[in-house]
């Protein structure tokens, strides 16, 4: 599928919000984590483990291509940063192709 101008444009307006929301979250769970009654090395090392696996989601880190945008969208929504509720705004030609991938 060609990416349309809009649809690129659209895609890096969103993608930095998108992954604010993502890490947001994540810093939560981080919280929750050292709150926890473990003994402080544990949820250290817990929270260690936790960054290096999260710091390599797309939520957190996705390098910027237009000709891997729909399987980053898709990458996006698998991962749960975003749902297709967020595609409102791109293309239905966009849409269609996030949604067959989405259901292949």
């Amino acid at each position: 599928m060609e990416v349309s101008k809009s649809d690129w444009k659209l895609f890096r307006e969103r993608i930095g919000d998108w992954q604010e929301t993502y890490m947001e979250r994540l810093v939560k769970e981080y919280m929750d984590l050292l709150d926890g009654e473990e003994n402080a090395s544990d949820k250290f090392w817990k929270l260690e483990e936790r960054i290096k696996k999260d710091k390599k989601h797309p939520g957190v880190i996705l390098e910027l291509s237009k000709g891997n945008m729909v399987f980053d969208i898709v990458a996006l929504i698998n991962g749960g940063v975003i749902t297709t509720a967020d595609l409102e705004g791109f293309s239905d030609e966009l849409k269609e192709s996030v949604n067959f991938l989405l259901h292949r």
